[in-house]
């Protein structure tokens, strides 16, 4: 039996803010608990939900030395799905209005404080685990502190780790005197060949320096990410790396997407009944949002991060044009920038039976878009993994998208000569290319619906659910263990 420990910021159902949470939830209860005992480290946020702090269970507390003082770290535990989460509780560092917050310094001490605490506690709760799985620059600190300092004892000497990168965008930095006083590590690590970057501390880079292994979440977005263009500046040392670096997909919880048994749908289906079920759905959607109600309509599903790195700028230069010429209706839910918020908001408004701006979020009424909806477009500038094209694959919603990171790896492109493909795809970051995009799958919905219909059952049948991807982290454990 091999221990793994994944230590991370998120994780649901406990705590979310992103796809992070997702990956942290889902991937360790679908590795083999025949070979590996997998286990979880998050911070005890005093923000998560009341029902969520009900099930935690006080293990015990000590004290330790962090940024010249003697600070309280409290273990408390709780079981989800057959793994066994450990909590870390310091109201200091935890006690805030949301998972993370604005102050870049405070944001470093706190997840600095959580990497070491997360090691320091092993002991104490028994667990040692052979490999170390760290999530994210919030804790690319766990390997430098276990080479550092740990290593020397006995307990910890030979624990392997593992520095996965869902978004290589957000690396922890911070000026190196500060960061070099608040860690307690030595000048000696602050270099450009160790945690320093372009004059300053960078947690993530000292995590893909001293893991001895890096992932990230597609195999494409490993291979862009050693570019300069998508390399935010680490490009070099993941080069320096490029042996040790690879790419697993992320997963979906088929579980939680599953069009034959949502309870969000008027009419769940399966890939047998979609073509006359799915529709219903459309038709309800229509009504409850007050688009006009065609069932025959090409309707578009955005739910997204209303941001420049997903595409937002394409869309917003070509939108009026698309609204004004085509027999196609689209349906948004998501928030973000202002201006994107705003052009959503007035499109509503000048459009009100082809345009619903849904500036929120809400769980079920992205859950009834992904069933709803015929396409769904997502042009994103850079993508690690992405999850949004995969619950739509999953609903059998085409995906209209740029083709970098995970969006290529798990969408392909239609192929009318050949008969394949489960999307449409665009190379260029360009609206018009886009647009070309969204019109080439107009003209497949309205005319060839034999193809298209074709087209959602392959996208249907795809395996994109965390077995597949749990299956490949399991390899990546067993060659770092020699196996």
């Amino acid at each position: 039996m091999k221990n793994i420990l994944f230590v991370a910021s998120e994780g649901v159902p406990f705590i979310k803010t992103g796809g992070l949470a997702d990956v942290v939830g889902s991937l360790p209860k679908d590795i083999d608990k025949e070979y590996y005992d997998v286990r979880v480290i998050i911070p005890k946020y005093s923000c998560m939900k009341q029902e969520m702090k009900d099930r935690l269970e006080y293990v015990t507390s000590f004290y330790m030395d962090f940024n010249w003082k003697s600070m309280y770290v409290g273990i408390l535990k709780a079981e989800q799905d057959g793994v066994l989460y450990y909590f870390i509780d310091n109201e200091d560092m935890f006690n805030t209005y949301k998972p993370y917050t604005d102050d870049a310094l405070f944001e470093i001490t706190r997840f600095s404080f959580f990497s070491k605490a997360a090691l320091s506690i092993l002991p104490t709760i028994g667990f040692r685990p052979d490999i170390i799985h760290c999530h994210d620059w919030q804790t690319g600190l766990v390997p430098v502190y276990l080479k550092e300092r740990f290593q020397e004892n006995e307990f910890y000497r030979g624990i392997k780790t593992v520095m996965t990168i869902h978004n290589l965008r957000f690396q922890g930095k911070w000026n190196v005197q500060d960061v070099e006083n608040i860690t307690g590590l030595s000048g000696y690590y602050f270099t450009p060949d160790k945690l320093e970057a372009y004059k300053d501390a960078n947690l993530l880079k000292g995590g893909i320096v001293y893991a001895d292994a890096v992932t990230t979440v597609s195999p494409t977005y490993a291979e862009e990410i050693k570019t300069q263009y998508y390399g935010e500046g680490l490009d070099g040392i993941l080069n320096a790396r490029a042996h040790d670096l690879r790419g697993i997909l992320n997963g979906i919880d088929y579980t939680d997407f599953s069009p034959d048994n949502d309870k969000n749908l008027v009419k769940p289906y399966t890939v047998e009944t979609f073509r006359k079920d799915k529709v219903k759905n459309k038709v309800a959607l229509q009504k409850e949002l007050g688009l006009k109600e065609d069932p025959k309509c090409f309707m578009i599903g955005i739910v997204s991060r209303l941001t420049d790195q997903k595409g937002f700028d394409l869309i917003a230069y070509v939108m009026e044009e698309m609204l004004s010429q085509d027999a196609i209706q689209v349906v948004v839910l998501g928030t973000g920038e202002e201006r994107y918020e705003n052009m959503f908001r007035y499109f509503d408004e000048k459009y009100g039976d082809k345009l619903a701006a849904n500036i929120y979020y809400s769980d079920p009424l992205s859950h009834k878009i992904y069933a709803a909806a015929d396409a769904f477009l997502m042009p994103s500038l850079f993508e690690p993994c992405g999850l949004s094209q995969l619950m739509s694959l999953r609903y059998g919603t085409l995906p209209i998208v740029r083709e970098t990171g995970g969006l290529k790896d798990t969408v392909e492109p239609y192929n009318e000569f050949e008969g394949t493909g489960t999307g449409f795809s665009f190379t260029n970051y360009n609206a018009h290319e886009m647009m070309n995009a969204v019109r080439y799958a107009e003209q497949i919905f309205y005319d060839k619906k034999k193809e298209w219909n074709k087209m959602v059952e392959r996208a249907m049948k795809a395996d994109f659910s965390w077995k597949k991807s749990a299956g490949e982290y399991q390899l990546m454990y067993d060659w770092l263990l020699g196996e």
